[in-house]
Parts: structure tokens; C-alpha cells; sequence
């Protein structure tokens, strides 16, 4: 039976069952991984899945459970045995579905997220080549104190279709390509800075040349010698574009449903209220053509769409899966974002530096937290210290901490280069008064 067929299939044998209500997912997924140094390829694999996932309504008891043996006699028992074990649960109605109404898709073909052609004519040996390549370049192009290069490729597709016994059906397909470098040098004090270059998208002929891969890894690596700590101070920070997800994925999580029900969220009561400096905007776009958040419909089969998360300085949306909605008696948004946008600016990131004296540039996390209950936080960072836009020194061993209500009223300013290749499609964001911890 096809993905389809199967889903529907489910649904019918959970309500034969006795299920009031019945939700089908089924997906099927390859994904190839490759990894290789110093000329030997250490790994190389294959892996397929195929799976069902079903979430059971009964007596207004719910429950979810998962199978990969999709065989019609297994799934008939499988069913049969996940509805007898929903009838002992406690009763939680809020569980119920949305009317069928109020759900409904995008056509998944307007989001182009899947390369089938590109996909399909992959082979083993142009997959191997791709890696050896990289890997090769990063060696040649490599300063005279490289210890080590690794070189990965990743190819991935993925679909699924869901089922609603309400009469919803969806479907979507993906596909992820990806390729980049790891890789480490040996300073005269023996320390062993290290640096990585990773890139995904959902075509092949999105990604960046090799070249241009090796040239990014090789100065991120540059930007790890002789690092240390800077004094500490309040400076103007400089946030990477493929950092700044790190730190806006704090500020996502006390907007969830499950923060806010459970009244943990520092915007418990600040909906449709002026929390940000009055020009900062953040989207949330499952809409984005090729976009690797993108999709059709989210788990509760509410119709994709681009919302405001904060539009002007004001929050306009909480994220509100129709269970937490429920709970909460507000209309439901979606449980889960897609790609976070922030319109880009007119200026690059070293344009903006160079009218600074003084600032740091923020390119990556190490650890670190955040409360969502008091919007708290503190990052290991590492990074650059500028004046005037030119780097005067590397940095590391030192941690950011502040408040994200706070954080986000200091905005200053979007430059001009988002960072496609993630969901969080942000451009190099630059905050003032930010608190660095050094010496």
C-alpha cells in the first residue's frame, strides 16, 4: 500500500477499534551520511525508514503510539492494542481534533522543498567524490599549522502523509542536501583551536561551491588564533548570522504553549504589547519556496502561514497548538515555527562595524542557558573584537548575560546577508549595551 493508503487505513481499523477520533501519520525517510580524513573514508552509510505514528481519542482519553511494522496483520493488532490501553488513561477532552473546516494545506509543490531529480540520480561514487574532493581542498588550501581536516556530505529525503478521521488529509515531501568541513590547527603553545563549516539546503544546486566552503572554514579558523578574553563591559554586539538563531531560539521558548499554560513565560502578559525596540520585526514563515522549515501544515493540520512573531516592537504571536490553546481559551496559532525571518537591512555587517569604536562580533555559542520564566540568560561566546569594523583580536572564554525582554528593546540594526542555509534565515543582527563577561 502507498503512504496514503496505509494512514487511511489506520484510521479506519482505530475507529473499527473504537476510537472516537483518529489521527494517521505515516513517513518514509533515506538518508545517506559520508565522512572522511586524511584520505580515508571513515564513514559511509545508508539508513531507510518506514514508520506509522497514530494518536487515539477515546472516551476522550488520549494517547500517541508508533510502529515500524506496517504489515496488515501487525497493524491491525497494533491498533487494537493501543485503543484497549487508551481506555485506562485519564480523561483529557481538550484533546479533541479541530473540526475538519478549520484545517487545511498549502499545495506542497508552491514550497519546492523537494529535489526528486537531483536525488535520484545521485550514485555512490559522485557522492564519495563530492567528500574526497573537500576534503582534498581543505588539506591543499590549509595554513602550514593544520593537524587535521574532515570533510561530510549528507542526502536526505523524507515524506509523509497524515490522516484525520475527520476527513483532513496532507501530504509533503523533502529533500536535504548538505556538505562541509571540520578542522584544527596546532598553536606554538600547543593549544588546538578548531573550527567548523557546515551548509544544508533543500536543492543541491542551492549549496555553495566547494571553494567557497573551504574559504569560509579556513577564515573561521583564522578567527580562533591566539583567542582569549577581552575586559569585561557593556559593548555593542555584532551577532553572526548563523548565530543569531541560537540566541532568537531563546526568546521562542517562553512563547510556546507549554510555557505559558504552565505559566513560565516572561511574555505571560505581554501579547499585542511593546516589548522590542519599535523596528524590530521577526517573522515566522512556513511559506519560504525551498525553505528547510517550510511545510504544507503543521501537527494539529492547521493550513500554513506567515505570521508576525514581533512586527514594530509588539508581540503578535504566542505559538498555541489547539491543545494548549484550548487550555489557555485562545484561538490556536501553530505549536511549532518554521523559518524565522528578519527583513535584511541595507547595509553589510562590516559597513555597520566601521561606524562603531569599539564592538564585538559574536560568532558562535558555547553553551550556556535561559529562563523563560524571567527571560534570563548567559552564553559562552566566541568571537572577534573590533574598532572601527577591523578585528583587533580573537576571542573566547567569555559569556554573554542579560535579559531577553531587555535584549530585544537594544536592537539596533539588520544587515544585508541572511543565512539561507538553516531555518532561522537571519541576518548579522547588531544589539547595543550587551554585557560580556571577560577579564
Amino acid at each position: 500500500m502507498s503512504l496514503l493508503d496505509t494512514a487511511a487505513e489506520a484510521v479506519r481499523l482505530g475507529q473499527a477499534a473504537g476510537a472516537d477520533q483518529v489521527k494517521a501519520v505515516t513517513s518514509r525517510s533515506t538518508h545517506v551520511d559520508l565522512q572522511q580524513r586524511e584520505g580515508r573514508l571513515e564513514r559511509c552509510t545508508e539508513a531507510a525508514t518506514l514508520s506509522l505514528s497514530v494518536s487515539l481519542l477515546v472516551d476522550e482519553r488520549y494517547s500517541t503510539h508508533s510502529t515500524s511494522d506496517l504489515r496488515p496483520d501487525a497493524l491491525s493488532a497494533f491498533i487494537q492494542r493501543a485503543v484497549d490501553a487508551t481506555r485506562y488513561l485519564e480523561p483529557d477532552p481538550d484533546r479533541a481534533m479541530l473540526p475538519v473546516d478549520e484545517m487545511g494545506t498549502l499545495d506542497p509543490s508552491s514550497l519546492d522543498t523537494a529535489d526528486d531529480a537531483a536525488f535520484a540520480a545521485r550514485t555512490p561514487e559522485a557522492s564519495r567524490d563530492r567528500v574526497s574532493e573537500l576534503e582534498r581542498a581543505i588539506q591543499d588550501q590549509g595554513p602550514e599549522d593544520l593537524v587535521s581536516a574532515t570533510a561530510y556530505a549528507w542526502e536526505v529525503r523524507s515524506e509523509g502523509c497524515t490522516v484525520y478521521s475527520n476527513g483532513f488529509q496532507g501530504r509533503n515531501a523533502r529533500t536535504w542536501f548538505g556538505w562541509g568541513g571540520h578542522a584544527t590547527i596546532r598553536e606554538p603553545d600547543g593549544k588546538l583551536p578548531e573550527a567548523y563549516n557546515f551548509v544544508s539546503a533543500s536543492h543541491l544546486s542551492d549549496l555553495p561551491e566547494r571553494d567557497i566552503i573551504v574559504a569560509d572554514l579556513l577564515s573561521r579558523v583564522d578567527q580562533t588564533r591566539k583567542a582569549g578574553p577581552a575586559a569585561s563591559g557593556r559593548y555593542p554586539m555584532l551577532l553572526d548570522n548563523r548565530a543569531a538563531g541560537r540566541l532568537l531560539g531563546a526568546v521562542l521558548r517562553p512563547l510556546s504553549g507549554v510555557a505559558l499554560h504552565e505559566r513560565r513565560s516572561v511574555f505571560l502578559d505581554k501579547l499585542d504589547q511593546a516589548v522590542a525596540a519599535p523596528h524590530f520585526t521577526l517573522w515566522d514563515d512556513p511559506t519560504v519556496p525551498r525553505g528547510l522549515g517550510s511545510r504544507p501544515y503543521d501537527a494539529d493540520g492547521l493550513k500554513a502561514q506567515r505570521r508576525p512573531i514581533f512586527e514594530d516592537g509588539v508581540l503578535r504571536t504566542w505559538f498555541l497548538d489547539v491543545y494548549h490553546a484550548r487550555k489557555l481559551e485562545r484561538a490556536p496559532t501553530t505549536g511549532q515555527s518554521s523559518n524565522l525571518v528578519v527583513t535584511p537591512g541595507m547595509r553589510s555587517w562590516q559597513q555597520i562595524a566601521a561606524d562603531l569604536p569599539r564592538a564585538i562580533r559574536v560568532t558562535s555559542f558555547l553553551g550556556g542557558n535561559s529562563n523563560p520564566a524571567s527571560g534570563d540568560f548567559s552564553f559562552g561566546i566566541r568571537g572577534q573584537l573590533l574598532e572601527h569594523g577591523e578585528p583587533v583580536a580573537n576571542l573566547s572564554e567569555m559569556n554573554i548575560s542579560g535579559n531577553l525582554v531587555d535584549l530585544l528593546a537594544d536592537f539596533v540594526e539588520a544587515a544585508d546577508d541572511p543565512w539561507v542555509f538553516s531555518s532561522s534565515r537571519l541576518p548579522t543582527l547588531l544589539f547595543d549595551g550587551v554585557q560580556f563577561s571577560g577579564t
